[in-house]
């Protein structure tokens, strides 16, 4: 075997993977072989797992609305009422989305000894 100064003299070019041309910490493939569009089909996977799972929880905001299409304010509802969903999408700003309806505790009127 050449060591990488033989082969840096002898004009031989060190291999790259696909994982480290794309910047990926985890390896894009499996030991075994595999076709060039594989890594594609598994980031459309995950792309497509992501839609259904926001769509699902969206369509359940717009049925608790009493409503039959999912609007922005609904895809709002979704991500922001699922803790996952709200650490990955937490930057995001979805326009006519509105706000997740909340009054802070101290803005509430205080209980009297009368209305208990």
């Amino acid at each position: 075997m050449k060591s990488e100064k033989e082969k840096e003299a002898s004009g031989e070019k060190k291999q790259t993977s696909s994982s480290s041309k794309a910047g990926l910490q985890f390896s894009a493939s499996t030991p075994t072989r595999m076709g060039a569009g594989a890594p594609v089909y598994s980031r459309v996977a995950v792309l497509e797992y992501l839609c259904a799972e926001i769509l699902e929880l969206a369509g359940n905001a717009a049925r608790d609305n009493k409503k039959s299409r999912i609007v922005p304010r609904h895809l709002t509802l979704a991500i922001k009422n699922d803790e996952e969903l709200n650490k990955l999408l937490g930057g995001v700003t979805i326009a006519s989305g509105g706000v997740l309806p909340n009054i802070h505790a101290v803005l509430l009127p205080k209980k009297s000894a009368a209305s208990k």
